[in-house]
């Protein structure tokens, strides 16, 4: 009993924790493979406070084994779930009732649903609309564009990421019941696919540039055939565009490249032809 009071209780500097997150987003997706996705990412973040936390060989052992399972999130906010596993570990450490099994459990639970938050705000709302705001300053001719897109997103990832992992190392095991007790994760999953689908709807329109060039002469007077397309549904060879793009896309299961070269022949053609201008 003396014994166990005595002992000090063992707690990760914020040095230790700063090694921890700064080591996830510069390798978290660098390590990929068909076994483990980002296992081996997050192994090697794990391995700060797993030295700091355990002194018996056989225990660092047991504790990096269990990180080199699959595990597959969005990074930036995947970081959360980082800083959630430290404090576990950080408790597994202190605590020899606990089962350290409840450790990937947690894991487990929650990088599905972070991945959803994080794949619909990091990829599908900040990168759409930062790539937009960089590729405008760019066709205008201004070299601030790509270094903008990289500055900013860059502050994105790396503030974001920051707040997360000590947010999470702070809930602990909490964070489980917190997250997952309620539907609040669907619910703002929902509205930031719709709020995407918005933003992509609005740079569309104002990215995608396609007008037709057909002008027909009816006795003295002159038909063209985009103010009359204006004046009906605007912006609507622009919005066959970018459908065109989502069913090679979504339904032919065509690639990117694939879908550019398509684009890239119609636009031709169409020019040749003088049905598109």
């Amino acid at each position: 009993m003396s014994e166990q009071v005595g002992k000090q209780k063992k707690k990760l500097t914020r040095k230790q924790l700063i090694k921890t997150w700064l080591t996830w987003i510069s390798f978290a997706q660098m390590n990929y493979n068909f076994e483990r996705l980002q296992g081996l990412g997050y192994c090697h973040a794990m391995t700060h406070p797993i030295k700091a936390l355990y002194e018996k060989s056989e225990d660092i052992k047991s504790a990096l084994s269990r990180h080199l399972i699959f595990f597959n999130t969005e990074s930036t906010w995947g970081s959360m779930i980082v800083g959630i596993t430290c404090a576990l570990e950080e408790e597994n450490a202190n605590n020899p009732d606990m089962d350290p099994s409840i450790i990937n459990n947690v894991k487990t639970s929650l990088m599905g649903p972070m991945a959803g938050i994080g794949d619909s705000i990091t990829q599908g709302l900040v990168k759409v609309v930062l790539l937009a705001i960089g590729i405008d300053l760019a066709i205008q001719g201004n070299a601030l564009g790509p270094i903008l897109y990289v500055l900013l997103f860059t502050l994105y990832t790396v503030g974001l990421s920051y707040i997360l992992f000590f947010q999470g190392y702070k809930m602990g095991k909490s964070a489980i019941i917190n997250l997952l007790s309620s539907n609040v994760i669907d619910k703002a999953t929902d509205a930031l696919k719709i709020m995407s689908l918005m933003i992509v709807g609005g740079l569309s329109a104002s990215m995608i540039r396609a007008k037709s060039a057909l002008v027909f002469t009816l006795g003295k007077t002159v038909v063209e055939i985009q103010p009359i397309l204006d004046n009906i549904f605007p912006k609507l060879l622009s919005l066959g565009a970018l459908f065109l793009a989502f069913y090679l896309l979504k339904k032919k299961e065509k690639s990117p490249t694939y879908v550019l070269g398509v684009l890239f022949v119609v636009g031709f053609v169409g020019t040749f032809l003088k049905v598109l201008g």
